[in-house]
C-alpha cells in the first residue's frame, strides 16, 4: 500500500483511479485516511480488472465501457474484442513456444557436451 498525494485524493479528477488499497492524508477520505470509493465506482474497477484478465489492454477495456455506456454494446458487435485479446494471446504463446524450443536446444548442447556458458562466441 502507498500513500497517495493530495491530487490523487481530491474529488474525481479525469485520469486513472488510484490503487483500491491507498492511503490519503489526512482530510480526505475515511478518518482512517482510505479513500472511500461508490458502489458502482467499485464495480466499474472490477468488471475493467476482469476484461484486462481475459487478455484485454486497459485501453480496450476502457473503450468496451464507453461502448456500452452509450447503449451500443451488444454481444454481436463487441466478439471483436474478444477475437482481438484471443489474437494477442495466440501469438504470446507462439513465442514462449521458440522460447521453450531454443532453452530446450540449449540444454540438449549442454548435455553434449556443447553448452553455450562455456564457448567463446566467434564473431560472424
Amino acid at each position: 500500500m502507498r500513500d497517495l498525494n493530495d491530487s490523487e485524493c481530491s474529488s474525481p479528477t479525469p485520469g486513472p483511479a488510484p490503487p483500491l488499497q491507498a492511503r490519503c492524508p489526512s482530510g480526505y477520505g475515511t478518518p482512517s485516511g482510505y479513500r472511500d470509493y461508490a458502489p458502482d465506482t467499485v464495480e466499474r474497477i472490477q468488471l475493467t480488472r476482469q476484461l484486462q484478465a481475459i487478455g484485454f489492454t486497459l485501453s480496450d477495456a476502457i473503450d468496451a465501457l464507453a461502448t456500452h455506456d452509450a447503449g451500443g454494446a451488444t454481444c454481436e458487435s463487441e466478439r471483436w474484442r474478444l477475437e482481438a485479446a484471443l489474437s494477442r494471446v495466440d501469438a504470446k504463446l507462439a513465442e514462449l513456444s521458440a522460447l521453450h524450443r531454443r532453452i530446450v536446444h540449449a540444454q540438449e548442447a549442454c548435455a553434449g557436451g556443447h553448452c553455450m556458458f562455456t564457448t567463446a562466441a566467434t564473431p560472424d
